[in-house]
C-alpha cells in the first residue's frame, strides 16, 4: 500500500473561480494524500469541472467567511489522523511534501499541529524581504484538535496542544492580474474594517498559536495603538526600509506599497467612517453596508454576533 492510502491525511481546499490554480494545487497535494475535499462557493468558471476530473470530493456552500467555510468543512470530512488546509492558489514544494510524509508517520504524539513556511510570489516574483519570508502559518493539525478562529478576515487556525514547524515551503502564487488583486483586497478591506469595528484587531485566545503568529499579533497590538492618520505610513516604512523590502526590486515596492500601505490605509479609512457614524448615533445596517459596499446580511450577522445593535 502506498503512502497516500496508508496515512490518514485529509486536505481541505476552499474555492471560488479557481480554474487557473486548482489543477496545480491538486497536483501537489496528491503527493501526500488522495483524501481531498473541495468546498466551492458556486464557481462560475470551470473549477468544478476540474474537481470532478481530478476525482476529489467536493461540496457546494454559499460563502460567508473563510473561517466559517473551513470549520463547516471540518464537520463534513471523515475521521482521519491529520487535516491540512491549503488555498487553491497555493502549492507544496518538494521539500515540504517529503517533510509532511515523514512527520505524518514519525512525529511525537505530543505534537498536535504543524506550521508551514509560506512563500509569497507577487505578480510571479518571489517576495523575500520586508519581513514577508519565511512566515510560519499553522495549516496542518490532528483531526479534532484544530479549527479556524471566528473572524471575517485574517483568521488563524487555533490548535489544542503543541505545534512544530515543517521544512519546505508552502508557495502562495496567484496567477491573476494586478487589477484583480486590487479588487479582491478592496473587498477584503471592507470585511476587515467591519471585523475591527465589531471586535477590535484581536478577539481570540492566543494560547495555541504558533510563535510566528504570536509575533504578528504583538505587532498588531502596536499598530492598533498608533494614530490612524500615520500608522499605515509607518508600517510601509518599517517593511520597506527597516526590513529591507527594497531588495526585492520593483515588485517588492509594489507589494509593500499595495499590501503594507494602500490596503492598511483603506481598512483604517473605512473603519474610521463607521466609527464616526456610530458615535453620531447615525449608523444603521444599511449605512454600514453602503460605506463598506458589502451585503447587508454580512453586516447584520457580524454585528449581531458581536452584540452591536444598529
Amino acid at each position: 500500500m502506498n503512502f497516500k492510502n496508508n496515512t490518514q491525511i485529509t486536505a481541505v481546499i476552499l474555492t471560488f473561480n479557481e480554474e487557473k490554480h486548482l489543477e496545480r494545487c491538486l497536483s501537489s497535494v496528491k503527493q501526500v494524500t488522495d483524501s481531498i475535499y473541495v468546498i466551492d462557493s458556486y464557481s462560475t468558471d470551470s473549477t468544478l469541472t476540474i474537481a470532478k476530473n481530478e476525482k476529489v470530493k467536493y461540496f457546494l456552500r454559499k460563502f460567508d467567511s473563510h473561517s466559517q467555510q473551513f470549520n463547516w468543512a471540518l464537520n463534513q470530512i471523515e475521521p482521519c489522523e491529520w487535516v491540512i488546509r491549503i488555498d487553491a492558489d497555493e502549492y507544496l514544494d518538494s521539500t515540504l511534501v517529503n517533510s509532511i510524509k515523514q512527520n505524518a508517520i514519525n512525529c511525537d504524539r505530543s505534537i498536535s499541529g504543524f506550521a508551514l513556511n509560506r512563500r509569497i510570489k507577487f505578480l510571479r516574483k518571489d517576495i523575500t524581504y520586508g519581513g514577508i519570508f519565511p512566515v510560519e502559518v499553522i495549516r496542518m493539525f490532528r483531526y479534532g484538535l484544530g479549527k479556524a478562529e471566528s473572524r471575517l478576515m485574517d483568521e488563524h487556525i487555533i490548535v489544542s496542544g503543541k505545534t512544530a514547524c515543517l521544512d519546505g515551503e508552502l508557495v502562495d502564487e496567484n496567477l491573476n492580474s494586478l487589477s484583480w488583486w486590487i479588487e479582491k483586497h478592496n473587498r477584503y478591506s471592507s470585511l476587515e474594517a467591519l471585523e475591527i469595528f465589531c471586535n477590535g484587531f484581536i478577539n481570540e485566545a492566543e494560547d495555541n498559536m504558533s510563535g510566528a503568529s504570536l509575533t504578528r499579533r504583538k505587532l498588531k497590538h502596536i499598530y492598533e495603538k498608533a494614530p490612524i492618520p500615520i500608522r499605515a505610513s509607518f508600517l510601509f516604512f518599517y517593511r520597506y526600509f527597516i526590513r529591507i523590502g527594497f531588495l526585492d526590486g520593483f515588485h517588492g515596492f509594489l507589494f509593500h506599497f499595495f499590501q503594507g500601505y494602500w490596503y492598511r490605509l483603506l481598512v483604517d479609512a473605512k473603519y474610521s467612517l463607521l466609527q464616526e457614524e456610530f458615535l453620531l448615533e447615525k449608523l444603521t445596517i444599511q449605512k454600514c453596508a453602503y460605506i463598506l459596499d458589502i451585503e447587508e446580511s454580512i453586516v447584520q450577522s457580524k454585528t449581531r454576533s458581536a452584540e452591536i445593535f444598529l
